[in-house]
């Protein structure tokens, strides 16, 4: 049967679905049906490395519970495709009890419903226990309850929504002195990722092996009104990151901005009364491709005295041509005022370099006199007095808003994105002019 996969895998690949199904016999497509590894995608399957802990991040309907389902399934019957041998003692782990037999054991992709009749499962929900025809041997437990770990032994382990359960640590902990059987204890975390310091621990662990998928990796087994209404409503957003992309979104305590203040202040649309529109760009030193990026981001001044940044459209890597282009770009698309460009860098060769691209864009020049937390701090005071408004989710320039602290980005880069923003929202907000007439009048 493994030469029919890698056929039956081959005529997939070339979109050849229905002619190679319609030349199955009844025996073949029994097979495939149940067949795992025919229509996993990579990243439901056990990685290729000695593991001790698989740690399968993903957002919703990604896939996780069906992959942790069959992973279970292929040990207690002894698939060579798990990569590893026969488990007879097998824990199954969720939030609640609940959890787990609804979900787990009971669910549309639980364990139940992923077995052919012959292989299946009997549920003993009295006992809490499911038991293979094989000899395997799985019990259920709720992170509630981590005293009930406190006995058992187990070969493997497959623990759900760990991000979410009440006892994590205690749990989790009681759990690994139960790992005790076999010559390789592994445990399968299947989980929508939040930023507990258990999953931040197990991510940095030696012997943990980590599979990520957004929630349209798995499109095709999904209700195209649910992709449609949901994933378009939240894409880009803090919580559509976590629950449909499946990233670990986390806050930096110091930083100047929070991710739960920036989710407060989107709105779908900017008002039509914008009497200033700029865009501002912060120009790298170099283009090579391990250079900081050019940070560009347009944003308008509305009659009420609100700011709406309104795009980003940084680059990275990014040569002079091609950010000048950009940036002009979007001061033709959006009909801007004028265009601020830091010149710290460059001095009169950034607005060169944009005068090139297009001679009729106006260039205000601004050259930065003290560091980039001294600038940021008084726009970030404009958005703590709900002065500012983002125009949609704007994930890689707010990623660099809540980690910017006193010494700056964690990851020790520039702040380019950040720095466009900041020098946007200053010329609209910060910088003494005469009072602005409406745009058009």
């Amino acid at each position: 049967m493994r030469s029919l996969r890698a056929a039956f895998s081959a005529l997939a690949d070339k979109g050849q679905v229905e002619p190679a199904l319609a030349a199955l016999s009844g025996a073949e497509l029994a097979f495939l049906k149940h067949d795992w590894p025919t229509f996993a995608h990579s990243h439901q399957l056990p990685p290729e490395t000695d593991w001790g802990v698989w740690l399968m991040m993903g957002g919703r309907g990604a896939g996780k519970t069906r992959a942790g389902a069959e992973w279970i399934r292929a040990r207690a019957l002894g698939h060579s495709w798990s990569g590893a041998a026969f488990a007879g003692r097998i824990a199954l782990v969720g939030e609640t009890y609940a959890d787990v037999r609804e979900v787990m054991v009971e669910g549309v992709s639980g364990l139940l419903a992923i077995h052919p009749k012959a292989e299946r499962p009997r549920w003993i929900p009295t006992r809490r226990r499911l038991e293979w025809p094989s000899g395997a041997v799985a019990q259920a437990f709720s992170s509630e309850d981590p005293e009930a770990l406190r006995g058992p032994q187990f070969d493997i382990a497959w623990c759900d929504e760990l991000a979410k359960w009440r006892y994590a640590e205690e749990t989790f902990d009681m759990l690994q002195f139960g790992l005790r059987l076999g010559a390789r204890p592994r445990q399968l975390v299947t989980t929508t990722p939040r930023p507990v310091p258990l999953i931040k621990r197990l991510m940095k662990q030696a012997g943990t092996a980590i599979t990520q998928a957004p929630t349209r990796a798995n499109a095709l087994f999904l209700a195209p009104s649910f992709l449609d209404a949901v994933v378009g409503r939240y894409a880009g957003t803090r919580l559509g990151r976590q629950e449909l992309d499946g990233e670990l979104i986390e806050d930096r305590p110091d930083a100047l901005w929070s991710r739960e203040r920036l989710e407060t202040i989107r709105v779908d649309t900017a008002p039509d009364d914008l009497v200033r529109i700029v865009i501002a760009v912060d120009p790298p030193a170099s283009a090579t491709r391990t250079s900081d990026a050019c940070g560009i981001v347009a944003a308008g001044l509305a009659a009420d005295g609100k700011a709406y940044v309104l795009a980003d459209r940084s680059r990275r890597p990014a040569s002079p041509g091609v950010w000048a282009a950009a940036a002009t770009g979007l001061w033709q698309g959006l009909k801007a005022d004028c265009l601020i460009a830091e010149v710290n860098q460059g001095g009169d060769m950034v607005a060169s370099v944009i005068k090139s691209a297009d001679p009729s864009v106006p260039v205000k020049q601004v050259r930065a006199s003290r560091g980039k937390f001294s600038r940021a701090e008084p726009v970030a005071m404009l958005y703590d007095q709900d002065k500012v408004r983002h125009v949609g989710a704007f994930p890689d320039l707010e990623d660099e808003m809540a980690d910017f602290g006193p010494g700056g980005l964690t990851t020790g880069r520039s702040p380019d994105r950040l720095d466009a923003l900041v020098w946007a929202i200053s010329e609209l907000m910060l910088t003494p002019k005469a009072e602005p007439k409406v745009r058009g009048l």
